[in-house]
Parts: structure tokens; C-alpha cells; sequence
């Protein structure tokens, strides 16, 4: 089994009404109930970015990430699997999907 990092790319972001909110926690809870055993690190999303360079930190210009798990699995293709069932991916939005490894 291999460790894969998720980064996920848009969605609906964080409702601002109570019910959407619990909506949204619900769905997020429901997958990773699902895939509770290949789940390494549930993850959180991210806020505040910015780049940093030997010539100091800039803005960000990249496609930003909204938020992040890591999951195992047997191959890049069953990460993919899993991975195409998270939430947000029927909220509109993306999961880059990147295989580790120990380097050290």
C-alpha cells in the first residue's frame, strides 16, 4: 500500500448558513466514514497563501488548493477511485492526486 496526497481545487467553499453548513459536514463525514480504512490523515482546507522564493515570500499565482487529505492505497489508479468519491467533486470542483514515497 502506497500513501497518496489529495489536493483538492475549488468547490463550494464553506456555506455561510447553518443548514448548507451541516450539509456540506455531513457529505465530508459520510466519505470519509466510507473510506475510514484507506483514510491516513482526514485533512482540513486552507486559507491565507503565499509563495515563497530565496527572494523572499510573493503573491500566489497558482491554482489554488482549498484543502487536503492523504489516503493509501494499492496503485494510482484505486487512489483515483477513491478519491473521485469525495464531495468535492460533485460540488464543481477538482483532486489532484499524488503518490508518495519515503525518501528518508
Amino acid at each position: 500500500m502506497a500513501n497518496f496526497l489529495l489536493l483538492y481545487h475549488g468547490g463550494m467553499g464553506m456555506p455561510q448558513n447553518d443548514a448548507d453548513k451541516q450539509k456540506v459536514l455531513a457529505a465530508w463525514n459520510d466519505w470519509m466514514g466510507k473510506v475510514d480504512g484507506d483514510l491516513v490523515d482526514a485533512g482540513n482546507p486552507t486559507s491565507n497563501v503565499q509563495t515563497l522564493k530565496q527572494s523572499g515570500a510573493e503573491a500566489f499565482a497558482g491554482n489554488r488548493v482549498s484543502g487536503y487529505s492523504i489516503i493509501q492505497a494499492e496503485d494510482l489508479e484505486h487512489a483515483l477511485e477513491i478519491a473521485k468519491t469525495a464531495p468535492i467533486v460533485a460540488q464543481g470542483g477538482s483532486i489532484d492526486v499524488y503518490e508518495t514515497f519515503n525518501a528518508m
